[in-house]
């Protein structure tokens, strides 16, 4: 009976505990704002605090709406400390405002300029200043430093307050040295020495001579390249299984320098042991396509020609009218016979044609400059061997720092759209030189260049040149698609005195100017057609000079027409080092002026690596001239020879002279031929020293007129020496030891030639 009601009177205190609590809950769940305070509020109206609160008069009010509140005044970035409280529908509100930036300014840096650092920073003078903000563009000021190779960088903001809740944002930097590349080294590799292995990546180790280059700093994205540069190197002498393990890069503890370790596994050489063509296109026969496979059986492997053979065969296909293929090569190794099957397997895609060409990036470039350039056109098949050829042409025109080509589908699954991003880079040059030739003296020159007027791909070069047996003025304008065609029109003018008294005793003044026309005739041939009406004055003749050329002192005017053929495969035109190039060149005067003559000089010029340093150049050429009147070829029209066409040589050393005054007549007929090898002398590629040894040969003869008084034999010159040539940062430079070996009596030789020259 006791324990009843015990338990009944448990029962109803439990009852009466729970309606209590119930009540407290809905009393405050059903709790309205009834009013709402802003204190702290300083440059921000209290009207719009509240509205980034989301929370208004009438509205329920507990502790999820509160803080709500708190965060999304925080999210605005607006304050810097924000407190929100609730009591009886009062809700107070206090903030804190950031201030507002007044000045942004960078102490300390001498490398990078205040624009290009305030460019990457993402405050800006009269915003709202926040830590956060400030913690992320130090970050970004970093990654700047960093990537021009300065690790030891050290940045520090400070902030100035001023009055008006505003402040002074101001970065400290300690720029430090650059932090290079002390040493590169290589784990496990036995075939190719840590020597070789540097010569085949990017990256270089840091040395006195590298302080015009950028390739002894460390960089991330270069450090990926090289691994593909060795990956290409190994796969190209046979090693298929070759891989790269790992590529660290340590910063020393005084972050002075990198060292960087690749860990290498070479792997077994294959060999070929046959190829085979594969063709899923349907009546066609695989085997036409034998010819475009560049390697043989027993060859090492070599991804290089793998490569080759694929772009010759994607050309032979398209001129078969098969647009749409696919060649994919399939490696098949035999780890057993170290040997492996390269197989070509050749797919029909579905036909694909081109349904737009958009080009972006060029503010200042017509979008017709890189139309021009492109293999396809708006309706055209797509074909990516073209449109690589395509990205290769554009890159060549040398107006853009980076060149992307992507692809996308169109409107349909059988049309593709091409997006050619560009970013432009400046075309215009303005040098300034200075150098000493051994033929014209010290010299000093300055041009200046514009290679894309007004957006139009036109070149116009005005230069002048002044050294002390020379001075040269020259103005030329090249259109290079006249009419919109692949055909280059352009005019030159040109003036230009030489001091000839050492060699003939007389000064020369060219004036005058001409127009040319040029267009392909293939992908390699090339002609060029030319009109130049030019005065011509032989003057300060010394009078002591031969007769024959006193005879001929005066102004006399050239009206000449003449072509150019020409056909070159070179891989470069300054640096070449395969390749050929042959020419032909003619000319007639006489539409009008005193010249009276026909003149033809022909050539060839061809470069055999022996092997990647290692490059064998032959040169052969010859001319003549020949006046159609009864007058003979002035002195200006001859040709002369020595100098740097026939070292070991003098210029105008070699052929006709005058037996009493000792003075060069030059000659109606010549031929040159030499022959050189280039090759290192063991020390840092990156220096750009080579060596070389030379043999030249050549003669010159024949002036229309038969007399004893003239030395004039077409003999055979020859001559042999050795070289040595530096790409310096100021310039090329190049010398020459020459001995002729065979030669006449009254030449003129000269065993050392120096040349030197510099454009800054």
């Amino acid at each position: 009976m006791r324990f009843s009601i015990l338990h009944g009177s448990c029962g109803f205190f439990f009852t009466i505990l729970l309606a209590l609590m119930s009540f407290s809950v809905n009393a405050y769940a059903s709790q309205k704002v009834k009013k709402i305070e802003i204190s702290g509020a300083q440059r921000i109206e209290e009207s719009t605090i509240a509205s980034y609160m989301d929370l208004k008069i009438g509205d329920n009010i507990d502790s999820e709406a509160t803080d709500k509140a708190l965060k999304s005044l925080f999210s605005t970035g607006l304050f810097a400390d924000v407190k929100v409280s609730e009591a009886n529908g009062l809700v107070s509100v206090g903030v804190v405002e950031n201030p507002v930036i007044n000045i942004i300014s960078f102490e300390g840096n001498d490398k990078i300029k205040d624009d290009e650092l305030l460019s990457e920073v993402q405050l800006r003078q009269r915003q709202v200043f926040t830590r956060a903000k400030v913690r992320s563009d130090v970050s970004r000021l970093y990654q700047i430093y960093r990537r021009q190779g300065r690790f030891s960088v050290q940045i520090e903001p400070k902030i100035i307050r001023l009055d008006q809740n505003r402040v002074n944002l101001v970065f400290e930097i300690h720029e430090g040295d650059i932090t290079k590349v002390k040493t590169i080294r290589f784990v496990g590799n036995e075939n190719y020495s840590d020597r070789k292995l540097r010569s085949v990546i990017s990256t270089k180790e840091s040395s006195w001579y590298k302080f015009m280059t950028s390739s002894d700093r460390y960089d991330s994205d270069r450090l990926n390249y090289d691994q593909e540069l060795m990956r290409e190197h190994y796969l190209s002498k046979g090693y298929v299984d070759f891989k790269v393990v790992s590529a660290v890069a340590e910063l020393s503890n005084d972050k002075s320098g990198f060292f960087i370790t690749f860990t290498v596994e070479e792997g077994a050489r294959y060999k070929v042991d046959g190829n085979e063509v594969i063709s899923n296109i349907r009546n066609f026969d695989a085997s036409v396509l034998g010819s475009s496979i560049t390697f043989d059986e027993g060859d090492w492997y070599n991804i290089n020609e793998v490569k080759r053979s694929v772009q010759k065969m994607t050309d032979q296909l398209g001129d078969l009218q098969y647009a749409f293929v696919d060649v994919r090569p399939d490696i098949r190794k035999n780890r057993k016979n170290q040997s492996v099957t390269v197989v070509f397997m050749i797919n029909e895609t579905p036909r694909v044609f081109v349904e737009r060409i958009n080009v972006n990036g060029n503010i200042r470039t017509l979008d017709k400059v890189l139309r021009r350039e492109m293999e396809l056109v708006e309706g055209d098949p797509f074909n990516r061997s073209k449109l690589a050829k395509s990205e290769s042409n554009i890159r060549k025109i040398n107006f853009f720092e980076s060149v992307d080509i992507n692809v996308s589908q169109g409107s349909a699954p059988d049309k593709t759209v091409i997006d050619i991003d560009v970013q432009e880079k400046s075309t215009g040059e303005l040098s300034l030189g200075a150098g000493f030739s051994s033929t014209d003296g010290p010299l000093a020159d300055i041009s200046i260049r514009e290679r894309n007027l007004l957006g139009k791909g036109q070149n116009l070069l005005l230069s002048t040149t002044m050294a002390g047996k020379k001075s040269e003025f020259n103005l030329s304008f090249t259109e290079p698609y006249f009419l919109g065609r692949d055909i280059s029109a352009g005019f030159d003018l040109f003036h230009t005195t030489r001091d000839l008294q050492k060699e003939s005793s007389y000064d020369q003044r060219r004036s005058g100017g001409g127009v040319r026309l040029g267009y392909p005739l293939s992908e390699n041939w090339r002609q060029t057609l030319r009109y130049r009406m030019e005065r011509n004055a032989i003057d300060n003749v010394n009078s002591n000079a031969s007769r024959f050329i006193r005879e001929q002192e005066g102004t006399r005017t050239t009206s000449a027409v003449s072509q150019r053929l020409l056909y070159d495969t070179r891989d470069s035109r300054i640096f070449a080092t395969s390749g050929a190039m042959y020419w032909l060149n003619t000319e007639i005067a006489g539409l009008g002026g005193d010249a009276k003559y026909v003149s033809a000089k022909t050539g060839a010029s061809y470069f055999y690596p022996f092997s990647q340093n290692v490059v064998l150049n032959v040169l052969g050429e010859g001319g003549a001239i020949q006046s159609y009147s009864d007058s003979d070829v002035e002195i200006n029209e001859r040709f002369f020879l020595g100098g740097s066409t026939l070292r070991g040589f003098q210029r105008s050393g070699v052929g006709p002279r005058d037996r009493s005054t000792d003075d060069a007549l030059g000659g109606n007929f010549f031929y040159r031929g030499s022959v050189e090898i280039t090759f290192p002398l063991g020390l840092p590629k990156e220096l750009g020293i080579k060596a070389h040894t030379f043999s030249d040969v050549g003669s010159l003869w024949d002036i229309d007129e038969v007399n004893s008084g003239l030395f004039d034999e077409n003999s055979i010159r020859a001559s042999a020496g050795v070289g040595v040539s530096w790409k310096s940062p100021f310039g090329p430079i190049r010398l020459d030891y020459a001995v002729p070996y065979s030669s006449e009596d009254y030449d003129k030789e000269e065993k050392l030639r120096f040349d030197f020259g510099t454009r800054f």
